[in-house]
């Protein structure tokens, strides 16, 4: 049985050590990640049994995927194997980080294309046998992103998860290397009807869902709860059938200062976790998905909105603190991060 069921592509990611730039860097950092598999990941690191659906080419790369998952506690066995053809028609896609610092953003570069996820087919994944014993399916917005096909077997998921009554989430996850905002909004309004809980941040609910909060800024760096409320309260009334709204609010001070909050609605109430000021960042990489498999691992253990909301955002906010796309907090770490508890070194 699977609590925890996520689809999508997964990379290896190579960064530049001690916040260089790419060109001058003479070693990389080598590691996977992907929005999906980082919350497969993340869940198995809070005691989840969670599995990640896929298809990648047989090759150094794809094991070195599989291998990190497995390594993690995600069941990898749903993979979808395509053979090496020794010249890269299909490949496994990579990306590359330059971490910033003070006033200089992180920078991200993809070299995904050609990605065997980019040639998944519907019929190609047997959903059913998947979801016949499952509690939950994530799924992000980057997914169905990568292509048309991909697109399509995104849709056939949601629509078996709902078949089988399994739970659902969404991370809107905008990414403009890879679609138009207009792109993006016809096809996630085309499978709204099968999300149950939707998550976003500023940018991903303008850009690939329609709708706009009052206030923010053309960089999305300001944090404003009551803008979002009225976001959540706009997008409940439009796909009635979503449960839950949560959002993660990001106030980007510098490189590597921010403030991080997050928000849960459930079409009647507000909830809405502490400020975590002046958070120092390691990585910002992941942070969303953290509050993803945060959120998840809550609302599966059963845990009221408050706590979830709560345990979220500190899940979310240590995930900060660590090298690489997964987030290496414990459930006990995160709730004393919710309950502001001390740092002072434990002994």
């Amino acid at each position: 049985m699977y609590d925890l069921v996520t689809f999508g592509e997964a990379m290896v990611r190579l960064t530049s050590p001690e916040f260089m730039r790419l060109e001058q860097a003479s070693s990389l950092s080598i590691s996977a990640g992907g929005a999906e598999l980082n919350v497969a990941v993340n869940g198995a690191q809070l005691g989840l049994r969670t599995a990640w659906v896929s298809r990648l080419v047989d090759n150094w790369s794809g094991k070195f995927i599989r291998n990190k998952g497995r390594e993690l506690g995600v069941d990898m066995s749903h993979i979808v194997w395509v053979p090496f053809d020794g010249i890269g028609l299909e490949r496994n896609g990579f990306y590359h980080l330059e971490l910033g610092a003070g006033p200089r953003a992180s920078s991200v570069t993809y070299d995904r294309g050609y990605a065997a996820m980019t040639k998944i087919q519907p019929g190609e994944i047997d959903w059913a046998s998947i979801f016949s014993n499952a509690r939950w399916f994530h799924l992000s917005g980057i997914t169905p992103a990568l292509s048309e096909s991909a697109a399509a077997v995104a849709k056939e998921a949601l629509q078996a998860a709902r078949a089988a009554d399994v739970k659902t989430s969404y991370d809107l996850n905008f990414r403009s290397m890879l679609w138009s905002p207009e792109q993006a909004q016809a096809a996630n309004r085309e499978i709204m009807e099968y999300i149950c809980v939707l998550i976003g941040n500023e940018e991903d609910f303008e850009k690939a869902l329609g709708f706009k909060a009052e206030g923010t800024t053309e960089s999305y760096s300001q944090l404003d709860p009551e803008s979002y409320k009225e976001v959540a309260q706009a997008v409940s009334e439009a796909f009635p059938n979503i449960e839950m709204i949560g959002t993660t609010l990001r106030d980007a001070k510098t490189g590597w200062l921010n403030d991080w909050r997050t928000l849960l609605f459930d079409g009647k109430e507000f909830y809405l976790s502490r400020v975590y000021e002046n958070l120092e960042l390691v990585d910002r990489v992941g942070g969303g998905d953290s509050f993803s498999a945060g959120l998840v691992y809550s609302l599966l253990n059963g845990k009221s909105l408050q706590e979830a909301v709560d345990f979220g955002g500190g899940y979310s906010a240590l995930a900060h603190t660590f090298p690489g796309d997964f987030n290496w907090a414990t459930a006990e770490e995160a709730e004393k991060a919710m309950q502001a508890g001390s740092v002072r070194i434990r002994r």
